[in-house]
């Protein structure tokens, strides 16, 4: 008799709206890692470039039921309004009902469109996340954070709605390219800078390691960023308060997407550079040395991720695509910044005139990335 393969189960705490976090290797071809959580009707969101690789095996695992699929075309920029109506309209055309279910194969792109499909058909039907990204399995997966872009924000339009279970298959990693594999590093090194030094330091000892793809790195990174982000997220849902933490270097990153055009840079490699500027930021107005400034600008670094805001946007574009923000209150621009190494804040309570200088200081060369 074959045995199922070890998988680490964490729990989003939520009350009656709580979930699990299956991480392992070999989930998507055990259809009792889905039986629980699945209605009669099933609609699979995709993209062009996972479908072909998992699309396959994942139809088998679901069984005898009524199976539809949307495959999307891969890409940031495809992360729009329209792109959703498309899967509202295969919803209807298919005649799904409220007890149908959602399931998202693929980045976080594909992740976020589905969520927000789900949370907006018929007023909001189930889904469940099935990430095949780095970054997606560490972050943007876990917390029921929906949303597509606008030409003018990142993000700007979508809803809370959680999954009923989150499925990191690690396999899946072996087909990411080294790109998206260094852009998920990305959000792994930023739970280590808000809350969790310790893994800061194991990091900075083994980024090699997890580059590499070493099994035993990358299922401890991953657990322990779920971990992380489970705690946020159960703590605080609907970010009132310190799930606000978990955006450290976002309103930086969003504001480089949206001025490059969305798909220029990757949202981890984004957000390396922003997590790079809040630290430079952090140690200009005194609140965290300028050794812990540099060992956060080395350890980015060495993921081999963008520490510098790009050239072809200056202070005064990025000061006006920042304050196109969801964090934005009263007018003031909020950015999370750092007091040490897994200590951070929420605050609009800082100097003007250092956020320039930042913004005009770390202007790095005009390159592209690959």
């Amino acid at each position: 008799m074959q045995t199922k393969p070890p998988a680490i189960e964490l729990k989003v705490a939520l009350g009656d709206r709580s979930y699990p976090i299956l991480i392992g290797r070999g989930l998507l071809a055990d259809p009792s890692r889905f039986e629980p959580y699945l209605r009669r009707q099933v609609m699979v969101v995709t993209n062009s470039t996972v479908g072909p690789l998992y699309l396959h095996g994942l139809r088998t695992a679901l069984g005898q039921r009524q199976v539809e699929t949307v495959t999307l075309p891969d890409g940031e920029q495809f992360k729009t309004l329209a792109t959703m109506e498309g899967i509202i309209g295969a919803l209807l055309e298919a005649r799904f009902d409220r007890g149908c279910t959602l399931l998202a194969l693929g980045g976080g792109v594909v992740g976020d469109i589905t969520g927000f499909a789900a949370a907006c058909y018929q007023r909001g039907v189930d889904y469940i996340q099935i990430p095949t990204t780095l970054l997606a399995q560490v972050d943007s997966s876990v917390g029921g954070k929906t949303a597509v872009n606008h030409a003018l924000g990142k993000n700007m339009i979508g809803a809370f709605h959680q999954p009923r279970l989150v499925l990191a298959d690690t396999d899946t990693l072996s087909t990411l390219p080294d790109r998206e594999l260094r852009a998920g590093a990305a959000e792994i090194i930023k739970y280590g800078l808000i809350r969790d030094a310790e893994f800061f330091g194991w990091l900075e000892a083994n980024i090699g390691a997890l580059l590499a793809r070493d099994p035993r790195a990358l299922a401890h990174a991953i657990e322990r960023s779920c971990r992380n982000k489970a705690e946020v997220v159960a703590a605080d849902e609907r970010e009132s308060g310190q799930r606000a933490l978990l955006n450290l270097g976002h309103t930086f990153g969003h504001a480089i997407e949206t001025g490059l055009g969305y798909g220029s840079w990757l949202h981890g490699e984004a957000v390396a550079a922003g997590m790079c500027l809040a630290a430079d930021l952090s140690a200009r107005l005194g609140w965290l040395s300028r050794a812990d400034a540099e060992r956060a600008v080395a350890l980015v670094d060495d993921a081999g991720l963008p520490t510098q805001l790009p050239a072809q946007l200056d202070p005064e574009q990025m000061l006006a695509l920042m304050a196109v923000d969801k964090k934005v209150q009263d007018g003031r621009i909020r950015l999370v910044l750092l007091e040490d190494i897994g200590r951070a804040v929420v605050t609009s309570r800082y100097d003007p005139g250092a956020l320039r200088s930042t913004l005009a200081d770390r202007r790095g060369a005009a390159v592209a990335l690959a």
